[in-house]
């Protein structure tokens, strides 16, 4: 028996020994590739633990005193090997987050014969949208011999300035934070101002987009405006005339506030409804359409109450709306007219937006 007790136990020694490596001075483990490296700490896991685990077998068989103590030497091996493991299959995962383009010049095309805005996007592989927007084209039409800027991608180009930070910008433009920081290293460089960055699928606000035309306030007035039930005076504020007449509105009566909230944002390139019903129906109709309609306010939104809509022309530094609206009777406007009107921003919470 004491012979068995013997055998068992110089064989424990040899196997752990097997598994066991001298350790190597820092130095010398720097001249290794990493990868094989790699693979070599991985074998040797692998060899300390299938002797650890026979010697712990024979340890428990025999009743050997060291028993336990082989057995936790091969719980601590199986552990090494598999956060070894772990450690080289994280190493060699792919890279979850790349960047939008390998390419991120932008290019100048000059214009030949043949060429169009549609044949352009194409060859680029790019909207007609990004083409028009960089390059101010209110139209398809392009000039044989002038110079188009072509993105690398599709979104809008933006100059700096000081005290914009990547948030205020992509909220203005619509573009997921992560996107501009990514696409414009700014994880390393950061966002400086008088810089240009491109924003990667970017919505350029109405008031930025080609041909866009402000309102033209004739007059102005002080007068402030009271609520006269079953006219377009809901929104209260300070008004002034514009001008006379709208554009084409099909299906809205020709005068209305609907008739003009049409054409104004037809004239802005800005999504609307040819049958979106009275203006108290607009906020709904637009959510079938799949539009968005909240209670923030932007600059080309559909404001609307509950029987009147206007356009916010733009929003002050204080919160106030400057809107423009047709058929509200206050001062400087009524039925086919166009006005101007002020609205306080402690009331336009309650208010829809269509955006």
């Amino acid at each position: 028996m004491v012979a068995v007790y013997v055998s068992t136990f110089v064989l424990i020694v040899t196997m752990v020994f097997i598994g066991y490596k001298e350790p190597q001075s820092s130095s010398a483990v720097s001249n290794v590739v990493e990868t094989n490296l790699s693979d070599k700490t991985n074998q040797t896991s692998v060899d300390d633990v299938v002797a650890t685990n026979i010697a712990a077998s024979v340890a428990q068989a025999a009743n050997l005193p060291i028993a336990n103590s082989v057995t936790n030497l091969a719980i601590s091996a199986q552990t090494k090997s598999e956060f070894n493991q772990d450690d080289i299959e994280t190493s060699t995962k792919p890279q979850l987050i790349q960047s939008d383009s390998d390419n991120r010049s932008i290019t100048s095309h000059t214009v030949v014969v043949g060429d169009t805005v549609d044949t352009l996007a194409k060859k680029y592989g790019i909207s007609k949208q990004t083409i028009k927007w960089e390059n101010d084209l209110t139209t398809d039409a392009l000039s044989v011999g002038s110079v188009l800027r072509i993105l690398p991608i599709d979104g809008v180009i933006y100059s700096v300035k000081a005290g914009d930070t990547v948030d205020s910008i992509a909220s203005r433009y619509k573009v997921d934070k992560t996107r501009i920081i990514l696409y414009n290293d700014l994880d390393v460089s950061g966002l400086k101002p008088y810089t240009s960055i491109i924003l990667p699928d970017a919505t350029l606000p109405g008031e930025e987009q080609p041909g866009y035309v402000a309102p033209v306030m004739t007059t102005t007035t002080t007068t402030t405006i009271s609520y006269y039930a079953g006219s377009g005076t809901g929104f209260g504020g300070k008004t002034w005339n514009i001008g006379y007449g709208a554009r084409s509105c099909p299906s809205y009566g020709y005068g209305q506030c609907t008739c003009y909230a049409y054409a104004r944002r037809v004239q802005l390139g800005l999504p609307v409804g040819t049958l979106w019903g009275d203006a108290g129906s607009w906020a709904q109709s637009a959510r079938y359409a799949g539009l968005v309609v909240d209670g923030n306010p932007s600059v080309g939104a559909i404001i609307q109450d509950w029987g009147h809509v206007a356009i916010v022309e733009s929003i002050l530094p204080n919160g106030d709306l400057s809107i423009s609206e047709m058929n509200a009777y206050v001062s400087g406007g009524g039925w086919n007219i166009v006005s101007g009107r002020i609205v306080s921003a402690g009331n336009v919470g309650q208010y829809l937006f269509i955006h």
